[in-house]
């Protein structure tokens, strides 16, 4: 059926009152890059790939309160950004990474344990996430349009990049989990009651970006995975941090190795 000029006029205005009015400001300093980027939860690891590659420049571009990279990789080349915490500032990372032009993203961070089977210095690869934040319902699926009314509750990552991380992960013999990764803004809100809920529900691990990042990715025609390294316990409704235990340390070296790889690929 070919639309009216009323309905087209109709369209026409409402995708100009949906469009941002506030756009990302793309740095004049950024180096053109490739298709692909890493965003990186935590200073520490982004200084350990730092290590790994070549930046360019070395000492990176300030981007909001994070730093900005643009990794020589032949040809092509990848952005890398970080430290972020939390849904929205984490978005505000991703928003600029797809002005820049990146269609593969890659996120590197910290998680907690929710499951029993789940312990510190474990690898997560979320398969899902729990959405327990407030910035996913601003980037709605935009297939389906008509089922926006009932707000979904998870969202997935991108399958090609968590099958280049299984890969990967699955090449060195690295042992990881997969399942569902419950995202949240209050970190200090992880009760006993919501804990157990989520244990009910199958849920691996707890974090504050995962859902965000593959809300606002889907939005945008962009794939976003993640990858996860168990920083601490709260399965047992007792915090259990291990933050200076060498499963933990050991593993984050491992997964910047996978990391470095995958970004390659992406």
């Amino acid at each position: 059926m070919i639309p009216s000029a009323k309905e087209k006029r109709n369209a026409a205005g409402k995708r100009e009152t949906d469009a941002p009015i506030v756009r990302p400001v793309v740095p004049k300093a950024v180096p053109p890059g490739g298709h692909g980027a890493v965003m990186v939860g935590t200073r520490t690891d982004l200084l350990r790939l730092i290590e790994k590659t070549t930046p360019d420049p070395v000492e990176g571009i300030p981007l909001f309160l994070s730093r900005l990279y643009r990794v020589n990789a032949g040809s092509a080349g990848w952005y890398m950004s970080g430290p972020m915490v939390g849904a929205p500032y984490a978005v505000m990372l991703l928003e600029t990474l797809v002005a820049l032009g990146a269609k593969k993203i890659l996120f590197y961070g910290w998680c907690g344990a929710v499951s029993k089977k789940v312990h510190i210095g474990d690898i997560i690869l979320p398969t899902e996430a729990v959405i327990d934040e407030g910035t996913s319902r601003h980037y709605p699926n935009r297939e389906g349009r008509a089922d926006q009314r009932r707000r979904p509750r998870r969202v997935a990552p991108a399958a090609g990049v968590q099958e280049a991380l299984r890969g990967e992960m699955m090449r060195r013999r690295m042992a990881f989990h997969e399942g569902p990764v419950w995202t949240t803004d209050a970190i200090f809100r992880e009760t006993p009651r919501k804990t157990a809920h989520h244990q009910r529900q199958g849920v691996s691990a707890v974090e504050m970006e995962a859902s965000a990042l593959f809300s606002a990715g889907r939005f945008h025609g962009v794939a976003v995975g993640a990858v996860m390294v168990v920083s601490d316990e709260i399965a047992s409704f007792t915090w259990a941090p291990g933050f200076k235990d060498p499963r933990f340390q050991s593993a984050r070296q491992r997964v910047c190795d996978v990391v470095h790889s995958v970004c390659q690929i992406l």
